[in-house]
């Protein structure tokens, strides 16, 4: 076991790294043509989520969605749901939108954006019921741990975005940051952790085995999912 422990004191984050990719024709023209449709522009005020779907229904956030497949397939699965999903990376986005639309999925909408301020500025506090953080960059060395999203600032802000009762779900493929999402999360105020103290939980049946999970497995990796509901 690793006795690394999360940095404790608070620090402006960031919840990513831009890195250049890219566009293929496809999602580039989903970005231009379906991004009126799905795609939420960042802004000073907080959203009205029952009006930016047109609805009231159950919320999940996913903060960093990649190439959009898991979030695409999760929508699909559970049109009972309300997604929205936060991705700094072109690709990305105009893959998930080409997906979202070719599967008539009409329960997404989409920032490409940076996370934290997203979640600061324009997402309501207890307006979540589900946030989902999926195989983040682990900052492996040690020396950049610090760089790592799930920190205490990061923890206090999720448990005001989230419903009571609703649930922070990280999952990733490195055992050192689930061993320091863990021993962060053990002391948060005001979270119970769903698979019991110090466990971690298997993966649900809504958490789509995504590609960093097969990649993980081919490298002999394990995978660790923590669910942790707002008390």
């Amino acid at each position: 076991m690793s006795d690394s422990k999360p940095e404790l004191k608070r620090r402006t984050i960031r919840s990513f790294v831009r890195r250049q990719g890219r566009m293929t024709d496809l999602q580039e023209r989903a970005l231009a043509e379906l991004w009126p449709k799905y795609g939420l522009e960042p802004g000073e005020e907080l959203l009205d989520l029952d009006a930016v779907f047109g609805r009231s229904a159950p919320r999940m956030l996913e903060i960093g969605f990649g190439m959009g497949d898991g979030l695409a397939d999760m929508a699909k699965a559970h049109p009972e749901n309300d997604y929205i999903g936060i991705e700094v990376h072109r690709p990305g986005v105009g893959r998930l939108l080409s997906r979202v639309e070719e599967q008539a999925s009409d329960n997404v909408r989409v920032f490409c954006h940076d996370a934290i301020g997203i979640l600061k500025k324009q997402i309501p506090d207890e307006s979540l019921d589900r946030l989902l953080l999926f195989f983040p960059d682990p900052w492996h060395k040690k020396r950049h741990n610090k760089r790592r999203i799930v920190q205490v600032a990061f923890v206090e802000m999720i448990r005001a975005k989230l419903k009571p009762g609703g649930v922070f779900h990280m999952a990733t493929d490195w055992q050192d940051y689930a061993e320091w999402m863990m021993g962060l999360m053990n002391d948060a105020e005001g979270f119970e952790n769903l698979a019991g103290a110090g466990q971690y939980s298997e993966r649900p049946e809504y958490r789509p085995v995504t590609k960093f999970e097969r990649r993980g497995h081919r490298l002999g990796h394990g995978i660790w999912d923590l669910l942790f509901k707002k008390v």
